[in-house]
């Protein structure tokens, strides 16, 4: 949707976003999905951190020697994150504190305001998502599933992809061990990161510049369920990677 404005703290997301659906001329159907960038979430929720305000710590200030970065910005890094899983000039990975191992936290200065200000992921994206999913409801009386994405590095692959980070009304991890193949055979291992991709879909659409799409409307939905977006979350026990 392109008619959806800069978002600033405090404002009724949900209103926002059903305006811009009636501009569209679109309507809501159950079973819609809408997807939801991370970025005007995290505004609405006023998640902005201004850098002059921030203090680096001698760990902050070491660490961002090592990497190259803004020593405030590794402060907030640190701030969001339960470990830092590696580090080397230009990259920091962390295990941010929702359990989400990605580089800097989530942590972005681009598209904020223009000022020297970071903007942090939400608190809690899954009760984000609950939020604006019931609100939605209430004032159309229409069932959507809401998901809130943010893009994602992953390991061994170049570029970033459109990732899940908050669900509400729609299955995350899609468990397939049971069902037949196309030959009768049933799936021994087989799970889907359901919200992923689909978070990866609609973020072909969002773009990742200046194109001013944050939320895509999505049609069509045949998988049914629900489930937090920590089920996506491998274990640390069956991570052979870290």
């Amino acid at each position: 949707m392109r008619d959806v404005p800069l978002i600033k703290p405090g404002e009724d997301l949900a209103g926002i976003i059903l305006a811009s659906i009636g501009k569209a001329g679109w309507s809501l159907q159950d079973g819609d999905v809408l997807v939801i960038a991370q970025k005007i979430v995290s505004k609405a929720e006023n998640r902005i951190v201004d850098l002059a305000g921030v203090i680096p710590s001698p760990r902050a200030l070491e660490l961002a020697a090592e990497v190259q970065k803004d020593a405030r910005l590794v402060e907030l890094i640190l701030s969001e994150s339960k470990a830092v899983i590696r580090q080397r000039p230009g990259v920091l990975i962390v295990e941010h504190r929702l359990g989400f191992v990605m580089a800097n936290a989530g942590i972005d200065r681009s598209n904020v305001d223009g000022a020297d200000h970071a903007l942090l992921l939400p608190l809690d994206p899954d009760r984000s998502a609950r939020a604006i999913r019931r609100e939605i409801s209430t004032r159309t009386k229409v069932d959507v599933g809401v998901l809130v994405i943010d893009s994602f590095g992953r390991a061994w692959r170049n570029g970033t992809i459109g990732t899940a980070i908050g669900a509400s009304g729609i299955p995350t991890l899609l468990d397939l061990r049971g069902r037949p193949d196309l030959h009768g055979r049933p799936l021994e291992t087989t799970e889907v990161g359901w919200a992923d991709e689909l978070a990866a879909a609609a973020s072909l659409m969002m773009g990742q510049a200046g194109e001013g799409r944050p939320v895509v409307l999505v049609r069509g939905v045949t998988e049914t369920g629900e489930g937090p977006v920590a089920d996506l979350v491998r274990p640390k026990e069956k991570d052979l990677f870290r």
